[in-house]
């Protein structure tokens, strides 16, 4: 059957997220702009995820700004932003009025595609992102976090997708955040889906485990619509299969994506000299093929990071440990799919036990609180012995997290007055208040590079 095979393009966003440490910044972005605007891929991958907090945070970049610059320079091609459901692009749950108001200016700046997703697979955590995605007229993908544990199977996903569709989502994803979808598994889960949903398809992987490219040709067979992937300089190892050799492997067939290997090439060319430029922020796994994802788990946009974050803490020897104990952490917390924030929470308290040497007698905030059910519903059972470490005489919630949160969006407007000099900014507070506080008395100072 024919059927073109669309991509969406990731080096803007997750390619350097899982490579570099989410460190390119929008110089390196805006002269490559008007050639990948002009591929024709079915979407660039532009915002979300951890750009947004790492552009306030390292690079002292107003996020809001890349997206209207990038907009402007590239108007011909859908942009894509992954959007982490009630967490939006942050670490915990935001009120229901700051998704919508985030949502509404996101649409308004640029965005076309919400690719939204919950960490714990959890779609109550997703309603209130969708419907207003849905409201501003943009697509929405609903997102299929993908794991292996032994209370997720293929009906399970194909359940979530279900019910992802009732909400009305457009589009379905396939989110294999870690790379440890087996090429027969994707055969097996992209065709039960295609079979119950009658909607298109998007598969989402990353190389860690070596898997993805033959996932990806599998997904294919199976009847997916459209795949993630990178142009080659930052592809591979924990990022996405590369673009060109997709191209490439499809071309002539009835799924030939249509793109030009040539042009592909010029752009990748920049991007070689780009990546150079971030060298002090390569991991030495990131370009590894690392079968032991499969035990461990970790995403790719964690693994640089953790690197990064046991460099500076002189523990880097330490990392072949932490991964041992992740496995075992997330087992005790239920299974949950490792994604931004489970990934963070189930990888700081490895870290935390393996540093410390007795397994939960550190016990952060963000661990206590997804006991608490602050995150959504685990997949399955949590240890008895961590509740009783850890919750001691408190009960878990049963609600909708976000229930229990109060409006938040005047209380921020209140919070940072007049450092805030747009609506944008009132957001940005609202989900990173010291951090965004910083860049605005930076700014405000002149001491904030207008690069």
């Amino acid at each position: 059957m024919k059927k073109k095979i669309e991509l969406t393009e990731t080096v803007l966003r997750d390619a350097h997220q899982s490579l570099l440490a989410t460190r390119m910044r929008t110089e390196d972005m805006l002269p490559i702009a008007g050639a990948l605007d002009a591929v024709g891929y079915w979407s660039l991958e532009t915002w979300g995820g951890a750009t947004f907090d790492a552009s306030l945070r390292y690079l002292k970049e107003d996020p809001w700004e890349r997206l209207r610059a990038l907009r402007a320079a590239m108007p011909n091609t859908r942009f894509q932003m992954l959007l982490r459901g009630q967490n939006v692009v942050g670490y915990r749950n935001y009120p229901d009025d700051v998704v919508r108001r985030f949502i509404e200016r996101a649409a308004a700046g640029g965005i076309d595609v919400f690719r939204i997703f919950d960490a714990m697979n959890d779609v109550r955590n997703m309603t209130t992102a969708i419907e207003a995605a849905l409201g501003t007229g943009k697509l929405v993908e609903g997102a299929i976090c993908y794991t292996l544990s032994p209370v997720h199977s293929v009906d399970y996903f194909v359940r979530v997708g279900e019910k992802l569709a009732d909400l009305g989502v457009q589009i379905i994803c396939l989110k294999d955040m870690a790379g440890m979808l087996a090429p027969y598994a994707a055969a097996e889960i992209v065709a039960k889906l295609k079979a119950r949903i009658p909607l298109p398809l998007h598969v989402h992987s990353h190389c860690t485990a070596g898997l993805a490219p033959m996932s990806y040709m599998m997904a294919i067979e199976a009847g997916a619509d459209m795949l993630d992937t990178a142009l080659s300089p930052l592809a591979q190892g924990t990022s996405q299969p590369a673009t060109e050799a997709i191209v490439a492997a499809l071309m002539g067939t009835p799924h030939d994506t249509g793109l030009d290997l040539a042009r592909l090439g010029e752009l990748a060319r920049y991007f070689y000299g780009v990546r150079r430029k971030y060298a002090e922020f390569e991991s030495p796994v990131s370009n590894q093929i690392k079968p032991d994802v499969l035990v461990s788990q970790v995403p790719g946009g964690m693994l640089s990071n953790l690197v990064a974050q046991l460099r500076q803490a002189k523990a880097e020897d330490k990392l072949d440990a932490v991964l041992a104990e992740m496995p075992k952490v997330r087992e005790d917390l239920g299974y949950p799919p490792l994604v931004t924030p489970t990934s963070q929470i189930v990888g700081s308290q490895a870290a935390l036990n393996v540093m410390t040497g007795k397994r939960y007698s550190m016990v952060p905030t963000e661990t206590t609180n997804y006991v608490l059910g602050l995150y959504g519903e685990p997949p399955g059972p949590i240890s008895d012995e961590v509740k009783k470490k850890v919750l001691r005489d408190k009960q878990p919630i049963t609600c909708r997290p976000a229930d229990l949160l109060p409006p938040g969006l005047e209380e921020a407007r209140k919070g940072i007055g007049s450092l805030a000099r747009s609506e944008e900014d009132v957001l940005s507070y609202a989900l990173f208040p010291d951090i965004a506080r910083e860049y605005f008395l930076a700014r405000d100072g002149g001491k904030v590079s207008s690069r």
